[in-house]
């Protein structure tokens, strides 16, 4: 279902004056002399999902006469979104719309410039439950939905099926076991040949740190522990590290010392590398490299599935009742099904709600893309990151506590008590 002009006055009228009522400002802040209302989005998207957004862009205007949404400002990457739009809100002039990571909303939400989205959401033209579980509870902080959800991922395994052949190893199959990849990893290594079994990105970042968490949750810790005080991963993180320092020992693993794991990719898409756990967004770049692929679910120590979803959000700022009210339309319209599955295709995410994914436009992709299922699949079982103000700390100081692993520096019990210091000590600041 999407708003074609007949409808452009929705949330624009009275009848969408519940779906905002904190918003503060008079009625006609933001509107033009013509009558048109200019919303302004950071998107922070580079090459594909640049043209992606700015296409659906376009055709919001163009169906939405009384709304202008320019996509045009921020001037900043989505990486660096959260330290751009905290100094936008401190000097007092800052968008209608922002692409947050998921991991970032928590300390984001805590200005009061952020909209409430609850009503506007939970009584949208997509039924709230119709989205996954993960894309819920990621933008749901304190019991209320502060952004709309606009990005959608999971990690699986790709692997390259020649390599696997030339090496004489079976393909791994849904099921296996940490042990199982670090010794295909091993096996699959071939110094001579410059290839290696596997990667990890090495720089301490969210990519660094978001593939220990399926493990740590198979293990039956968590993020923080259930007395808000400290970690809930001290014993299942060394495990954790212990797996990661075998690949090291093996000297199986490609640590990429970028960020973005761009070299990593790098290695995999030239036939150097076996395996490369990822997301479906790497999809179109391997298909493009012409590599011979195929997609696993991730390993786990239980033998049943687990892995971590990452969505990212559209998170709306107060600039006034119109402005606002203009950019929730906005956001509403993005993730309704039919332009879901266009930004899905053209972005390289999942779609956000089981109606995106009977649509016919991404049923085709899908068909047509192999390994997509796998990670679409995997949704039904995926957790995501907790929307907890000192997530941010927690993970500089598993980043670090990885990469000093990843490096040879520390022991994984020296580098998770390390950890712990400074996580639990993020955790006793008042929030």
């Amino acid at each position: 279902m999407t708003y074609g002009p007949a409808r452009r006055g929705l949330l624009l009228g009275a009848a969408a004056a519940p779906l905002l009522a904190a918003c503060g400002g008079a009625a006609s802040d933001g509107v033009g002399a013509d009558g048109k209302v200019t919303v302004e989005l950071w998107h922070g998207q580079a090459d594909t999902g640049r043209k992606a957004v700015e296409a659906l862009v376009a055709e919001f205007n163009r169906a939405h006469p009384h709304i202008r949404v320019d996509s045009t400002g921020g001037g900043v990457v989505a990486d660096a979104m959260l330290q751009k739009v905290t100094a936008a809100l401190a000097s007092g002039s800052y968008p209608d719309i922002a692409y947050i990571f998921g991991s970032d909303l928590a300390s984001v939400a805590r200005s009061p410039r952020v909209v409430d989205l609850t009503a506007a959401l939970r009584r949208g033209p997509t039924a709230w439950t119709s989205y996954w579980s993960p894309v819920r509870e990621a933008v749901t902080v304190n019991g209320k939905v502060r952004a709309a959800p606009a990005l959608l991922d999971s990690l699986a395994v790709v692997c390259n099926r020649k390599l696997f052949r030339q090496a004489g190893v079976d393909l791994p199959e849904a099921g296996w076991t940490w042990d199982d990849f670090t010794e295909t990893a091993r096996r699959l290594t071939d110094p001579d040949r410059g290839v290696f079994g596997t990667g990890w990105p090495g720089t301490g970042d969210e990519d660094t740190v978001w593939r220990i968490w399926p493990m740590v949750w198979d293990l039956g810790g968590d993020v923080v522990g259930a007395d808000g005080k400290h970690i809930g991963f001290a014993e299942q993180g060394v495990r954790a590290l212990e797996t990661v320092a075998r690949l090291v020992r093996d000297e199986s693993v490609y640590v990429d010392p970028k960020p973005g794991g761009e070299q990593m990719y790098q290695v995999f898409q030239g036939g150097r590398m076996a395996m490369v756990a990822t997301g479906p967004w790497q999809l179109p770049d391997i298909r493009t490299a012409g590599v011979d692929y195929t997609v696993v679910p991730l390993p786990s120590y239980s033998g049943r599935p687990v892995t971590v979803s990452g969505p990212d959000t559209w998170t709306v700022f107060d600039n006034g009742t119109a402005r606002s009210r203009a950019a929730v339309e906005f956001v509403r319209w993005m993730i309704q099904p039919v332009q879901d599955a266009r930004w899905g295709v053209f972005a390289g995410s999942l779609p956000l709600s089981s109606a995106t994914a009977e649509q016919p436009k991404w049923r085709g992709h899908s068909a047509r893309t192999t390994g997509l299922d796998v990670f679409t699949d995997a949704l039904d079982t995926a957790r995501v990151r907790p929307v907890h103000p000192a997530y941010p700390q927690i993970s500089q100081a598993l980043g670090e506590a990885v990469v000093s692993v990843l490096l040879g520096k520390d022991s994984p019990a020296k580098a998770v008590r390390r950890c712990a210091e400074k996580a639990d000590a993020a955790l006793l600041i008042p929030r």
